[in-house]
């Protein structure tokens, strides 16, 4: 059950270990999974934006739409994908 929601083998055997009457180390490994599961989805809402705002788009050639552009530029100069596709719709 643990590996269907995202537990890889390490972390399987660490909460195997850690559940003894007196050990806790188990919550801790839930909250550190929920922390990675949260940022997981949140790269892939942004990235189902982005598809979404591609098949949106009205130029027939993606390489043509400004925004497109804009946001290869910013992700080149160092920021995520969520940062890009901020800039560009905050202008």
């Amino acid at each position: 059950m643990l590996r269907d929601v995202g537990f890889a083998l390490r972390e399987v055997k660490t909460f195997v270990a850690s559940r003894s009457p007196a050990g806790d180390g188990w919550r801790e490994l839930y909250h550190r999974k929920l922390a990675e599961l949260d940022q997981r989805i949140a790269r892939a809402q942004v990235a189902r934006t982005a598809i979404a705002h591609g098949l949106a788009c009205p130029h027939e050639d993606i390489f043509e739409c400004s925004n497109f552009a804009s946001g290869v530029a910013a992700i080149l100069e160092g920021r995520s994908l969520e940062e890009a596709h901020e800039e560009i719709h905050s202008h």
